[in-house]
Order: C-alpha cells, then structure tokens, then sequence
C-alpha cells in the first residue's frame, strides 16, 4: 500500500523536484533503465512455479445452482440405494454360509439426521440473558441465572412473564 502510495505521489507531481529526480535516478541505476517506483517493486516479471502455463480456462462450462446440485445429490444417493438393494437380493441365503452384516440405511448413527432425541437431560437456560439458569421462579416459571436476575423477574407483569415463557416454548401458565 505504502509503494502504491509512493508511486502515486511521484506521478502526480506532488513530490519535490529533488527527491522525484533522486528516486527515478536511483531506479535507473539499480534495476531497469527506464524503471519508476512501480515498476521497481513488482514481483509481474518473477516467473510462477504454481501456475500450470498449459492450463486453459473452459469457457462452454457453467456453474450448477445450489436446488441441481442438491437434485443432482439426491438422485446419486437413490441409484446407490438401489444397487444395494439388488446386491442383497441376489446374495440369498445359503445353508450353512454365514451372512455379511449390512447396515440398513434407516439405522441411525452419528451422522445421520433420521437419529433419536438424545438421553442426556436438556440445558437449562436462563430466559432473561441465556446463561446457564440452575434456579426457577416458583410463580412465574421463569428460569434464572443469579439474584440480580430474579430481583428483574420479580418486577415483569404477567403478561411479561408470559411473552418469556412463550419465547423458551413452554405453555405460558402464570399463576
């Protein structure tokens, strides 16, 4: 940025006389007979090592919208479903041979979205500033996090309260 600015000043005329006249003769004596500031720094004459000079640009492909690539997906993921499919029929069952375990694609693991809920207990946040909220308001059920939150809870209107309780998703039964 500071060259580009350097480069800019020389050729605008805002520079003194004296050091646009230093700085182009010490161009010219360093590097290139006819160099300016610019030209000096520029890495355009090194050669590239990681570029491939043979690489040509496909100008007739296009670039796909993200609902074919996810049509595109689906139908892959369906052809593949299929071929397992066929392969167990054709595998029959042979007396005596043992069978290979095939994991059915409605199984759920880890990655799959298809999973059941998790066992562990769910958090518990607070419904005023979203920390960690051990402690419920008996009255209201609203949850909270330290004393300075409560002394707020117990200041809400009930129709407050409610809009809190409706926001975590609870039925908003105020006593």
């Amino acid at each position: 940025m500071l060259l580009i600015t350097l480069c800019n000043i020389l050729r605008s005329g805002k520079a003194s006389e004296r050091f646009r006249q230093t700085e182009t003769v010490d161009c010219e004596q360093r590097w290139f007979p006819n160099a300016t500031g610019c030209q000096q720094f520029s890495y355009n004459h090194y050669p590239r090592p990681f570029k491939n000079p043979e690489y040509t640009k496909n100008t007739n492909r296009r670039t796909k919208n993200l609902k074919a690539v996810l049509a595109q997906e689906r139908e892959r993921e369906r052809i593949e479903r299929e071929q397992r499919r066929q392969q167990r029929e054709e595998q029959m069952d042979v007396d005596g041979a043992e069978k290979e375990f095939i994991m059915e694609e409605d199984m759920p693991t880890y990655s799959s979205i298809e999973a059941p809920p998790s066992v562990l207990p769910q958090r518990r946040c607070c419904d005023i500033t979203g920390l960690e909220g051990p402690y419920t308001d008996p009255a209201t059920g609203l949850r909270y996090h330290d004393k300075s939150v409560y002394d707020m809870i117990r200041g809400l209107s009930a129709t407050a309260a409610k809009d809190y309780l409706a926001a975590r998703g609870v039925n908003p039964i105020v006593k």
